[in-house]
């Protein structure tokens, strides 16, 4: 399953090492405070799980690290140095690749040009050169393929795939371009319990692997399947930062569920 992810375990990562850290993080747009004072650590060969509900912050805290917007508040620190992305393909640089909920494919598209887009292989200045159909279609198979991802026909639209293997396809694209750091929005939302169970593998398979990947959800059963570490956001701040062994499924599925807001209110409904 994992012989382009096992590549990675032998780049140089090792597991704990930190990737990412932020420390006292904010973001505000105008008046509106979005992220105040997040401190996270994304390790080699750790999941880092993001929870929170919509609103949370978590969107927010995805487009710092992506490069999508500028922190304004605290410190971002990738590999040691200090820095502000001014955009995604800045991440994209420092070998952060992010895929979202909606994935960023094409439905209308073929599976192999989807793997590609953005990326597609030339004889020359794209895109004015011939684009290397062939070894694009074989290279985006054998890829699929090394990760246990097997498709009809590599010619057939992506949007024809579950959401499962759609999500496995970006995944892997990510991972063959080079990512040491991979940030997942809500890759389960959408899914049913064997798809999202499919999706859920690769994510451990990637952590294995020696990646740090950074799982963003509100779902705290994916999360405590997966996850090393634990983060729940609520308003902007953090209201739990645990690493496993510190914290039970009951205890992050409370703080999900409110924790003592949701006490208090059952003390006031009299149950």
């Amino acid at each position: 399953m994992t012989d382009t992810l096992a590549d990675h375990a032998d780049s140089g990562l090792h597991r704990g090492e930190p990737l990412i850290e932020m420390a006292g993080v904010g973001k505000s747009y105008g008046a509106i405070r979005a992220l105040r004072d997040v401190n996270l650590r994304v390790n080699a060969g750790e999941v880092t799980c993001v929870l929170g509900d919509n609103g949370a912050g978590k969107s927010t805290l995805i487009k710092i690290m992506s490069g999508l917007h500028p922190h304004n508040e605290g410190t971002l620190t990738v590999d040691g140095t200090k820095v502000t992305f001014s955009s995604p393909r800045e991440a994209l640089d420092h070998g952060i690749a992010t895929v979202y909920q909606d994935l960023a494919v094409v439905p209308l598209m073929e599976v192999w040009r989807n793997f590609f887009l953005g990326s597609e292989l030339s004889g020359g200045r794209f895109p004015l050169a011939p684009l290397k159909v062939r070894d694009m279609k074989r290279i985006a198979d054998e890829e699929l393929r090394k990760m246990g991802i097997v498709v009809k026909d590599i010619n057939q639209p992506i949007g024809t795939l579950s959401g499962g293997q759609r999500q496995c396809v970006a995944i892997a694209r990510a991972v063959y371009f080079g990512a040491r750091v991979l940030i997942l929005d809500e890759p389960t939302a959408a899914l049913g319990v064997k798809q999202s169970g499919v999706v859920l593998k690769y994510v451990a398979a990637a952590r294995d692997a020696g990646l740090g990947v950074v799982f963003i959800t509100h779902n705290p059963h994916h999360a405590y399947l997966v996850g090393d570490h634990f983060v729940i956001l609520k308003l902007g701040g953090t209201v739990l930062d645990k690493n496993r062994k510190d914290v039970t499924l009951d205890e992050l599925t409370g703080q999900m569920a409110g924790g003592d807001e949701l006490a208090e209110l059952s003390h006031e409904l009299g149950r």
